[in-house]
């Protein structure tokens, strides 16, 4: 049994039932994408394009959530740092934001800025986070992440980036500012999209760009990045 630094019933009791939701899900997804990852180092692209009005009906209903190690990875650095004003880019359903606003709510207040383009699961994360008491310390903003996030007021603690690859890069180039020296940046999948993230993780991992960087090599690779 894996032990959970939540300790809150409640909110384990909603996790619970979105990651079974999911895992049944999975099965779906390998079948319409790992063809054309497999086939990617063949052809032009650079891993999953998912940009297509067909991919996006099909991916309206899915979670595509945070792995439940990632999720309370995120709550104990956000515990760690103390963090107040926490930064999601790529909500879906809420998965990942119910793991950060338990953190800000266990440091004592402050809030989760989550964004969200698709207009159904903006609704179901605030959904989520209501039934499971964390709605006060979390806020959901939908559109564009590039549009959403130009306006934060105070330094930013910690930011989870979760999203449509080719958005990685410029929703942290706009977050930097922001973020207060130590501040810890987890972008997820850096491994198993590589090619694709190589923008991002080359960005991240020059020093002269204001960051310290590493990879954590497992469950698709996270990159971690400390503000100096």
């Amino acid at each position: 049994m894996t032990l959970s630094p939540l300790l809150d019933p409640r909110v384990e009791a909603v996790l619970t039932r979105l990651h079974a939701q999911d895992k049944r899900q999975l099965p779906s997804m390998v079948l319409r994408y790992l063809p054309r990852v497999l086939l990617s180092p063949f052809t032009r692209r650079s891993g999953v394009d998912v940009s297509s009005a067909a991919d996006q009906a099909f991916l309206r209903d899915k979670l595509v959530a945070l792995d439940p190690d990632k999720g309370r990875l995120a709550y104990t650095f956000c515990r760690a740092l103390d963090a107040r004003r926490v930064v999601e880019v790529g909500t879906s359903f809420g998965v990942s934001t119910l793991y950060l606003a338990a953190a800000i709510r266990d440091n004592g207040g402050g809030q989760v800025i989550g964004t969200e383009i698709e207009p159904t699961k903006a609704a179901a994360a605030r959904a989520h986070l209501a039934e499971a008491g964390l709605d006060a310390h979390a806020q959901v903003r939908e559109g564009d992440a590039l549009q959403t996030l130009r306006h934060i007021d105070g330094p930013v603690d910690f930011v989870l980036v979760d999203t449509w690859i080719p958005l990685a890069l410029p929703a942290l180039q706009l977050l930097a500012p922001h973020l207060r020296r130590g501040a810890v940046v987890m972008c997820d999948n850096v491994r198993q999209f590589a090619k694709s993230y190589r923008p991002y993780t080359d960005y991240v991992r020059d020093p002269a760009n204001g960051f310290r960087s590493m990879l954590w090599p497992t469950l698709g690779g996270v990159e971690l990045s400390v503000r100096d």
